[in-house]
């Protein structure tokens, strides 16, 4: 057992910390090491329930609360955020996995998604429209829509809930988040940062427990007006019905498995330089990782050669190690799924070029690997790897990039590299994707956009467009 005195698992409902009412459900394991850190509060019906209760009690007061004020709210919780990154960024790659430089890194970003959200909040005026009739005002006030649900995964821990709460409270929305039960210690410090930041009781409440049991409790509940979800597009489907079902608005940012269409153009030393970085970051598990690198004829030899090579020269340690460059995966079933889709893969003709293994017998540690040529209809190139796997196929023309690009029926991120103007407009002009990087691997930032088609799901995060999903456009035609 590890004597590391990890963060206790609770809920959090109207200002207060609480043991869960039905108990436990499951225990926290550090993904490098094995060992447990304690179990994991599982809420009641009960505890949904005043949750529900507080968060609806504290909307009547924070919905009215001037958005000055909710700025200042939001911008003190950012700076404490800051003073507290150390503890943070420490519990949640013993949590998660990641190397601690890239959990630092995320409660650096979640601190500036909380000062980005509270200038928004001061930006987010309505607007007066040109009278029709004499003694007659047209004017439209953005007003919250009311209590929210704000549903998160566990591969980033801070950032993504953080992206949810800091636009519903900026648009003055109340909050009932639940993180993933594998990783609840980064949401719950959220939560008491705000609290001690000045946050009304109520206006954040944090769940744990059985997901299905939650969701289905509170979307089915009057109170919630709102829906935001961060996952598989399989859960994201099951929850956009049940939103449905009670008429309420959501938000979906699903699945993807992104294409990084390479030109013949390349500088190869910086293409693979980035390939590599942008494959292993949170070891693979990313929504809009790079999966399917679409790679030039006359350069795929020499591609595949020098990709595999730096991959094979990856650091793959326990997160908190010195000179770490890759962590283990963050659950059990994550290795054996990236174990079965190599298999699958090579059974079928791919070429493993590297990797395609675990690395010891402890902790969930997978090396990067590198399939070349893999068929379509190997599992790994229709499923969303969410590992560190990388498959690379070859293309002659533009068109045949396209093509493959678009095989599948999602859409969250796409990529190029080339140093042709020529090419990298037609590609931002024709991939179908939320998000398009030319000659890198981020399309996330939080003054822009963030969003899927198709089967990646629907609405944006980030952005004005981020806070404008919280808010309902109220339209008063006055007449003296």
């Amino acid at each position: 057992m590890s004597t590391y005195d990890h963060p206790t698992s609770r809920l959090f409902i109207g200002g207060e910390w609480r043991e869960g009412g039905a108990g436990t459900v499951g225990d926290l394991v550090n993904p490098a090491t094995e060992d447990s850190l304690g179990p994991v509060a599982r809420a009641s019906a009960s505890d949904l329930d005043d949750a529900l209760t507080a968060a609806g009690d504290a909307f009547t007061g924070w919905g009215r609360t001037p958005a000055i004020a909710r700025a200042g709210v939001l911008t003190k919780a950012a700076a404490m955020l800051r003073e507290r990154s150390d503890a943070i960024a420490r519990a949640m790659t013993i949590e998660q996995g990641k190397p601690l430089s890239e959990a630092a890194l995320e409660v650096a970003l979640s601190a500036e998604t909380f000062e980005w959200f509270a200038g928004e909040a001061i930006r987010s005026h309505g607007r007066t429209l040109p009278a029709r009739l004499p003694g007659q005002r047209q004017i439209v006030i953005n007003q919250p829509l009311g209590p929210v649900l704000a549903l998160a995964p566990w591969n980033f821990p801070m950032l993504l809930p953080v992206r949810k709460i800091a636009a519903a409270l900026a648009a003055g929305c109340t909050v009932i988040a639940k993180p993933a039960e594998e990783t609840p210690s980064a949401t719950a410090a959220v939560a008491q940062t705000l609290h001690d930041a000045g946050l009304p009781a109520g206006a954040l409440n944090i769940v744990t427990g059985v997901p299905a049991e939650i969701s289905e409790h509170l979307i089915a509940s009057r109170t919630i007006r709102k829906v935001s979800f961060t996952g598989s597009t399989a859960v994201g489907r099951e929850l956009s019905k049940l939103a449905a079902e009670n008429a309420k608005p959501s938000t979906m940012e699903l699945g993807g498995h992104a294409p990084a269409v390479i030109f013949s153009d390349v500088d190869i030393d910086k293409t693979v330089a980035a390939c590599v970085a942008g494959k292993t970051r949170n070891a693979g598990q990313v929504c809009t990782s790079p999966t399917r690198f679409i790679v030039h004829e006359s350069i795929f030899d020499e591609f595949v050669s020098r990709f595999a090579l730096a991959l094979s020269d990856i650091t793959v340690a326990d997160g908190l190690a010195a000179n770490v460059q890759m962590g283990p995966l963050a659950n059990r079933r994550r290795l054996q799924a990236i174990g079965e889709l190599v298999d699958d893969a090579v059974s079928q003709g791919a070429k493993l070029v590297t990797g395609g293994h675990r690395i010891g017998e402890t902790g969930n540690f997978f090396q990067p690997t590198v399939l070349a040529d893999t068929p379509t209809s190997a599992r790994a190139m229709n499923e969303e790897p969410f590992g560190p796997i990388a498959m690379v196929n070859r293309f002659g023309e533009i068109d045949d990039a396209l093509e493959q690009s678009h095989r599948l029926d999602v859409g969250l991120a796409a990529y190029v590299f080339t140093r042709s103007a020529a090419n990298a407009q037609v590609m931002s002009e024709e991939l179908r994707a939320g998000g398009i990087g030319v000659n890198s691997f981020s399309v996330s930032s939080i003054e822009a956009p963030f969003g899927g088609l198709k089967d990646s799901g629907h609405g944006y995060e980030g952005g004005s467009e981020g806070l404008d999903s919280y808010l309902h456009h109220k339209y008063v035609n006055h007449i003296a």
